[in-house]
């Protein structure tokens, strides 16, 4: 179970994303970005060393807001083969140094949001310790194995992440779809799919929206 700890983070989530965000081939802005927090969850890792979340966050730096996606894991050493995917590292009050990365990297994120997906994880809200968020949905239409992650590829592009997976089980090779920009009411992609996660999220004007923040996929061939 993932403690939430009130204290001080130098520096910040948003203040490591403004630098990060604009680097990346999904980000839609043209300058540096205005971010605001939106909504997000958390889920736990059943080790207890690594810290997930999924952040939701909203660009007003343009002449129409974007909302993003970036799942966060966060770790107390550096994450070894992982320095591309490492958005910068941050003082925490209680637990001292942070490595910060973009979770689509790490595999103990990726083999959680599959355990979410399998019905094996439970989302956790974002600020409070040790409380499930029943606003983010999984559903699936038929089993997913869970087995030990052996290798990842990943790949972005304009509007999202994939992520490829080898797993232990012979023959199982899921394929996370994890959709960056955000958009009320965004479906899946057009693969086959094995499952998803819906989650919401504020928008500028006060009203909610709901979108498919991850899917899983058979792998192409």
């Amino acid at each position: 179970m993932a403690l939430i700890y009130r204290t001080t983070l130098t520096p910040t989530k948003l203040e490591l994303l403004t630098t990060w965000l604009p680097a990346q081939p999904w980000y839609h802005g043209k300058g540096q970005p205005e971010l605001v927090r939106a909504g997000g969850f958390r889920l736990d890792d059943p080790e207890g060393e690594v810290g997930m979340e999924f952040m939701v966050v909203t660009d007003t730096s343009g002449d129409r807001p974007a909302t993003y996606q970036v799942p966060f894991s966060y770790r107390g050493a550096p994450l070894a083969g992982a320095g591309e995917a490492l958005i910068g590292t941050t003082e925490h009050g209680v637990l001292g140094r942070r490595w910060v990365y973009d979770g689509t990297r790490d595999p103990v994120l990726v083999a959680q949001l599959l355990a979410l997906v399998a019905g094996e994880a439970e989302p956790q809200m974002q600020s409070t310790s040790d409380t499930p968020d029943p606003s983010v949905t999984a559903s699936r239409t038929e089993p997913i194995a869970t087995s030990a992650i052996t290798s990842m590829s990943v790949s972005d592009d304009p509007d999202g992440t994939d992520v490829f997976v080898e797993t232990a089980a012979d023959g199982h090779r899921p394929a996370l779809r994890i959709n960056r920009v955000l958009r009320p009411g965004q479906e899946a992609d057009a693969r086959a799919g094995l499952g998803l996660v819906t989650a919401g999220w504020s928008v500028p004007d006060g009203t909610t929206a709901r979108a498919v923040f991850a899917a899983v996929n058979h792998a192409r061939p």
